[in-house]
């Protein structure tokens, strides 16, 4: 979408299917140049002016039909769609979808098996908590976990509300082997700010070697 006009995404929004469909074209050929193969289909953001339940129908309408449109086209590429709830409290109070009990319902509604779901730890922690419970209950859909802690949104060894250790030995038990996306700010430059990495991989007793600093 046009960022500088506050678009965050184009999935769920009434009338800029055309623009989605461009957006997603050009995505696609980032991703298969790159060899990546997940592209995050973002929702977007509740129109301004527009009240949130009035709009909520036609919305999820809008956001279905995008959803199936880009899944087909996924398809052919062995690509898989994410959808992702991002919390409404804090992070962006217009932002469409906003809970994982939404993006279920709306991945079911859609009937594609490659939409899954990208469930950031932060914003199902800030909008329901109760993450052990989540986890297991989503397990099947989620296609990519990002994690960041509560509330500061930095690493996860930071002071705050996430125990991650017991989060990552949970995800290991479920079966999960995909990645887990580090998607937070950190206090520091980007190689202190991995500093707990090392320190987990430690504590797992897995041998790190390498160098600290990149080589050219």
């Amino acid at each position: 979408g046009d960022q500088e006009a506050g678009e965050m995404g184009l999935a769920a929004v009434p009338g800029r299917q055309a623009a989605f469909r461009q957006g997603l074209a050009a995505a696609v050929q980032y991703a298969r140049a790159v060899g990546c193969p997940r592209i995050h289909l973002m929702a977007g953001r509740v129109p301004l002016g527009t009240d949130r339940v009035a709009v909520a129908s036609e919305m999820e309408t809008t956001f279905i039909e995008n959803l199936r449109y880009a899944a087909d086209l996924l398809a052919q590429e062995d690509m898989i769609g994410l959808v992702e709830p991002i919390n409404n409290r804090i992070t962006d109070p217009r932002y469409y979808l906003n809970t994982p009990n939404q993006a279920a319902t709306i991945l079911e509604k859609a009937g594609r098996p490659n939409l899954k779901l990208q469930l950031d730890l932060f914003h199902c922690q800030i909008m329901d908590g109760n993450l052990s419970h989540n986890l297991e209950t989503y397990f099947p859909l989620i296609g990519h976990i990002q994690i960041a802690q509560v509330p500061g949104r930095h690493e996860p060894d930071s002071p705050g509300e996430l125990n991650f250790p017991y989060i990552f030995k949970l995800l290991e038990s479920l079966g999960y082997t995909g990645y887990v996306g580090c998607e937070y700010a950190p206090k520091g430059d980007t190689l202190e700010g991995l500093g707990w990495l090392r320190s987990y991989w430690e504590s797992q007793g897995v041998q790190h070697s390498g160098s600290s600093k990149a080589t050219v």
